[in-house]
């Protein structure tokens, strides 16, 4: 084979090149790019893969979400094998959501889609006086978090799909006062018990480990004497909220601003007739009701002063019909909002059509207009127009301020002296420490400073949206790669460690030996007090000898059970008898009813969702991590 090869080289190269080029014809070479790049793929949903890139973006975005949601959250939590996982399998869920939604033809309209935009605090913070959006605002918002405008509202309204394929399930969740009974009597069941507890104090003198146990333990657990790599840097943030504080307010801008929004600034008053209408009530109900409030808007109109009478005698708001159905002054935003614009839209005495909202039914008489004087509105106006210049500055910069840490590349001085910025400096590691905030919090900017490039070359990094309205850049001053402890460093932590470790499987061995037998011979038993343990009130005992008392067999008490309190001991547990629950009061008891409910629902959309999951062949083609123990957890 091997001398054809050699003796025909012209005729293989021929061959291979037959083979090769229709496939990169077919399926091109950024075809094969792309595969290699995006990895091997980690779960599959209605057969299309998540690949491990996809995997590893997902989790990135979902550290930087949960990081500017709670800046104290430790990061080491986040980095973990079960942290990931936990963001694998919440992308299979969105799949698995979206493919159902798409089956079932769950797709949100286009006004369902604005109500959902306009909710959006963020996007309402770029809207003008006026209530219009800053569309280039909104572009240049999206664009740093690398979507379009069109991308960001497909994935609101995938988002929103995703919701109605559960909503149906968790709204029509159902658990009968008998059936949370017998539950909830369990969960909350008393039981007198006795303990023995195996404390790995008591057993710390029996250990004496060898220097040759110490240097084994060291080499099986060096890991958690590593110290990680960290560098000293050089930022500055480009900050819209700093921008704020020092941006100018011109006097005769802050005249002309509100003169022009005076009408949207003003409050006005309003008396109004409810005729009430259950949310879901029938067409009959609703079309009798509409029946109703109509004769009570003719009346109104032929005598207009005869309203608050009409009201006290008919209006169904229990809090304003006594007063006649004044709601006193109110400024725009603090009604539903087809009342406010009905109201805002009319003249002083005017009476409205009928105005129907979520409540029902209003007959609305506007009753009274009342201005903001210039130096009421003074702070508001000048802290809004604050806000909207700072946005506007801020959009403008951003772009300067990106290309300027580029073209700076080795050095802040001349970016802080143009947009008057201080550079500040910190030691950071790869991970945010505990308690970082702002900045130093940021896993997307430290990504950046500890990538390759920004090591080796320490140039300043890419400006970083760390936050809606945060720009920031780093670069490295001096760097200190991951390094392990040496053993002679570590030698008095390391034999701690052994004896303490020892000690408590020392105390686990005896613990199980006396229960043992103690089974055979209760008599000679050696325990605490009686005492009375519950869920609700553990009487001071760990956990777990509080959960093994409760699920030793009811049927076959007195009885002895084992609690492994892991680095804790060990714990005998005898189970003498149940206690009977005292009564429990009605809202305690209302509330716990509340609770299972919640529970039961909750139960129910699970199992609606492990069908979909069958239904789509979602599998997760990586292995689950074991969980960690509580030592190297917390080390």
């Amino acid at each position: 084979m091997f001398e054809f090869v050699r003796k025909h080289t012209r005729i293989m190269q021929v061959l291979l090149f037959l083979l090769i080029v229709p496939s990169f014809v077919l399926f091109g070479l950024e075809g094969y790019n792309s595969y290699q790049e995006r990895g091997a793929a980690v779960a599959k949903v209605d057969g299309r893969e998540i690949s491990q890139s996809d995997w590893d973006n997902a989790h990135r975005e979902r550290v930087d979400r949960l990081r500017q949601q709670m800046p104290t959250l430790d990061a080491k939590l986040m980095d973990s094998p079960q942290a990931r996982y936990a963001t694998l399998e919440e992308m299979v869920r969105d799949r698995v959501l979206t493919a159902a939604a798409h089956k079932g033809r769950l797709i949100a309209s286009d006004q369902r889609l604005a109500r959902e935009l306009h909710s959006n605090e963020v996007i309402a913070s770029l809207r003008g006086p006026d209530g219009k959006l800053d569309m280039e605002a909104y572009k240049q918002l999206l664009g740093r978090q690398g979507m379009s405008p069109q991308m960001f509202e497909e994935s609101v309204r995938q988002e929103i799909g995703q919701r109605q394929v559960l909503a149906g399930v968790a709204a029509t969740g159902l658990s009968t006062p008998a059936q949370a009974g017998v539950s909830l009597d369990a969960f909350f069941q008393q039981r007198e018990i006795q303990v023995g507890r195996f404390d790995p104090a008591d057993y710390l003198s029996k250990v004496n480990p060898t220097p040759a146990d110490l240097e084994a333990w060291y080499k099986e657990h060096a890991r958690q004497f590593q110290l990680p790599e960290q560098a000293g840097i050089e930022y500055v943030v480009l900050d819209q909220q700093a921008l704020m504080k020092d941006m100018p307010i011109n006097e005769q801008d802050l005249r002309t601003y509100y003169e022009q929004n005076a009408p949207r600034l003003e409050e006005r008053r309003a008396s109004h007739i409810l005729i009430a209408v259950p949310k879901g009530a029938p067409a009959e109900q609703k079309d009798k009701a509409r029946a109703q409030a109509q004769q009570l808007l003719e009346q109104a109109r032929k005598n207009p002063d005869s309203f608050a009478e009409l009201a006290r005698k008919n209006s169904q708001d229990p809090g304003s019909a006594a007063n006649g159905g004044d709601l006193d002054f109110f400024a725009r935003g603090a009604m539903t909002k087809p009342f406010e614009d009905a109201v805002f839209a009319f003249k002083k005495g005017q009476v409205s059509d009928l105005v129907e909202t979520e409540f029902g039914f209003h007959i609305i008489k506007l009753t009274d207009i009342k201005g903001r004087s210039f130096e009421q509105m003074r702070p508001e106006l000048e802290a809004e127009m604050r806000k909207q210049q700072a946005q506007r500055r801020f959009a403008e910069s951003a772009d300067s301020f990106s290309n300027a840490v580029y073209e700076a590349a080795d050095g802040f001085k001349s970016v802080a002296e143009r947009f008057k910025l201080e550079v500040k400096t910190a030691t950071v590691q790869r991970t945010p420490a505990p308690g970082a905030a702002g900045v130093l919090a940021s896993p997307r900017l430290l990504e950046t400073v500890f990538a390759p490039e920004s090591i080796e070359k320490k140039r300043n990094t890419e400006a970083v949206e760390i936050a809606p309205g945060t720009l920031a850049s780093a670069r490295i001053v001096q760097y200190s790669p991951a390094r392990t402890r040496p053993l002679a460093e570590v030698q008095d932590e390391v034999r701690k460690r052994v004896v303490a470790t020892r000690a408590a499987e020392m105390a686990k061995k005896d613990g199980q030996e006396k229960l043992a037998a103690w089974k055979a011979d209760p008599a000679a038993a050696r325990l605490s007090d009686k005492l009375v343990v519950s869920r609700e009130d553990p009487a001071r005992q760990p956990q777990q000898v509080v959960e093994s008392a409760l699920q030793a067999d009811a049927g076959a008490l007195p009885s002895f059970v084992g609690a492994d309190l892991g680095e804790q001991g060990f714990a005998v547990v005898k189970v003498s008898r149940i206690v009977p629950r005292g009564e429990v009061p009605a809202a305690a008891a209302q509330q716990r009813q509340a609770l299972y409910s919640r529970m039961w629902t909750s139960a129910e959309a699970l199992a609606y969702y492990q069908l979909l999951k069958d239904r789509f062949k979602a599998q997760i083609l990586v292995p689950q991590p074991a969980v960690e123990s509580t030592e190297s957890a917390t080390r």
